[in-house]
């Protein structure tokens, strides 16, 4: 797996995956794993640092109808979907077409 993620050197996760999962992640493929954690302090909604950046791209996937509800039984297929999407969004920045 470390050959096929070369550059990858830092994880971002949501603060349900803290626990083993870092020391997991450090032994096995020496990456470090930051757990992006929100502040007890402030109540309601609160943008945390890195995870809206998850959120958001979230968000662009409910634009394109095959990514909005799990409709694939292959996991592969839900996998190709993404990237068609994501070169789609990419292709369309570049053009600096507006739909």
């Amino acid at each position: 797996m470390k050959d096929c993620f070369a550059r990858l050197e830092l994880i971002w996760a949501d603060g349900g995956y803290a626990g083993k999962l870092i020391d997991y992640v450090n032994s096995l493929y020496s990456w470090v794993l930051q757990i992006v954690k929100r502040t007890d302090d402030l109540k309601g909604f609160q943008v945390l640092p890195k995870r809206w950046i998850i959120e958001r791209t979230f968000g662009w996937f409910g634009n394109y109808r095959r990514l909005s509800k799990d409709y694939e039984y292959d996991p592969e297929t839900s996998e190709n979907m993404i990237y068609i999407a994501m070169n789609n969004l990419m292709v369309r920045r570049l053009a600096r077409m507006s739909y």
